[in-house]
């Protein structure tokens, strides 16, 4: 099946007004299928992909001869195995400036790609397609982030029945594990996704061998997904020496299968916790790697609450990616542990927080790291949100409202 992506319409705007256009994420979240809807094959662009071994050796021994053969409009699908193109890119573009011309995909994070980041910048623009959302996988383009810094109240919603909560956290985004209805298949395939990706993917970024701990270090990563991250205690866990493990951290985190979420800071100086939480990019991977199903979280409130937690944050990032106000986003806890899961600041200072609980009911004092917020951020500080597995959306104080998970995508 083909979903709408919501991140299809900002694509269409970029490639109107700039010469060089990236849409990056993960493998399998559908990038080639959305740049071929914007670039159909034959249609005045070309449609090329640097999987294909006989392109890649092109690219890569005659770069600029592979640029100088290409249409006026063309799509380069896995731009990160060949960086040999970045700098045959810009002069390509220098010399003509048209918008639209290059429209590349990758799945590797460009940051970590420096002959990219520095030959292209100002002439390209950078979007991130992530696992389906649930607004995608429902149709609809969810608006949560702009409502929620809106001057209206937030409206009541239908609540998503529990059965459907937790089969969306097993399931998660990807095209392929959505497609699945067998449980044994989804693991069949997340399984031999993990291998390519982790064999492949990460190798050609690394140009090392010997990166066996990798998929222990992502398993361990999972058990602990939503707590701060502590090198450290990853170190001793692992056996790893520290300058390893953050090269390996780096490397997940450069195929989008890790998403770290930094504290939140202003000039409150040393009363803030300063380390960066981490999540995995999808509720579907995460639950294979901790061997849960639909039962086990039903059964255990302790295990439901940081996949659910996993899950806000993953879809509040995806939305980010189209909202108006494109917040930044970040987590708040103080050295007294007063916390808040995620922490939502726009351009102009302006900041909402929310929290996640995976309980059925909520009490004034589920708000306390909220208020804590409130009132070390004064005037900036917009509204907070509890997002709960209850069904009504209630008003504790004017700027702090207790809403049933679905109000993300409904």
């Amino acid at each position: 099946m083909l979903y709408p992506r919501n991140l299809k319409t900002l694509l269409l705007e970029a490639v109107k007004d700039t010469p060089v256009v990236l849409l990056n994420g993960a493998r399998q979240t559908g990038k080639s299928t959305l740049v071929q809807e914007l670039y159909p094959p034959g249609e005045g662009s070309s449609y090329l992909t640097l999987d294909d071994l006989t392109l890649l050796a092109a690219a890569t021994q005659a770069p600029q001869d592979f640029l100088d053969g290409l249409p006026d409009r063309v799509v380069i699908d896995e731009i990160q195995r060949a960086p040999e193109l970045f700098l045959p890119l810009k002069r390509a573009v220098d010399r003509d400036r048209r918008p639209g011309r290059f429209l590349l995909t990758g799945s590797a994070h460009i940051l970590t790609l420096p002959k990219l980041s520095e030959s292209l910048v100002g002439r390209m623009e950078i979007h991130t397609l992530w696992p389906l959302s649930q607004g995608e996988l429902r149709g609809r383009k969810e608006g949560f982030i702009d409502a929620a810094f809106a001057d209206d109240r937030l409206a009541a919603v239908a609540p998503i029945q529990t059965v459907d909560l937790l089969r969306a956290l097993v399931i998660g985004g990807y095209p392929e594990s959505v497609a699945r209805d067998s449980p044994h298949r989804r693991a069949a395939w997340f399984k031999g996704y993990l291998t390519t990706l982790l064999q492949r993917d990460v190798r050609d970024l690394s140009n090392i061998e010997g990166l066996t701990a990798l998929p222990d270090l992502l398993s361990l990563l999972a058990s602990r997904a939503g707590a701060l991250l502590n090198l450290s205690d990853l170190g001793r866990s692992l056996g790893l020496p520290n300058t390893t493990l953050r090269r390996y951290m780096a490397l997940l985190e450069a195929v989008f299968l890790v998403v770290p979420l930094p504290a939140w800071a202003s000039n409150i100086g040393k009363r803030l916790v300063k380390a960066p939480k981490l999540y995995l990019n999808d509720t579907g991977l995460l639950c294979q790697l901790l061997g849960l199903n639909e039962e086990a979280l039903r059964a255990d409130r302790n295990k439901l609450g940081p996949i659910l937690e996993n899950f806000v944050i993953m879809e509040l990032i995806k939305q980010a990616g189209w909202s108006t106000r494109a917040p930044r986003l970040y987590h708040f806890r103080t050295q007294t542990g007063q916390e808040v899961d995620l922490v939502l600041e726009t351009a102009g200072g302006q900041l909402v927080g929310i929290e996640v609980k995976a309980a059925g009911a909520v009490a004034s004092d589920t708000f306390k790291g909220l208020r804590s917020l409130r009132e070390e951020t004064g005037e900036r500080f917009y509204r907070g949100i509890v997002l709960y597995c209850g069904e009504q959306t209630v008003y504790f104080e004017s700027n702090l409202i207790a809403a049933p998970v679905s109000v993300l995508w409904d």
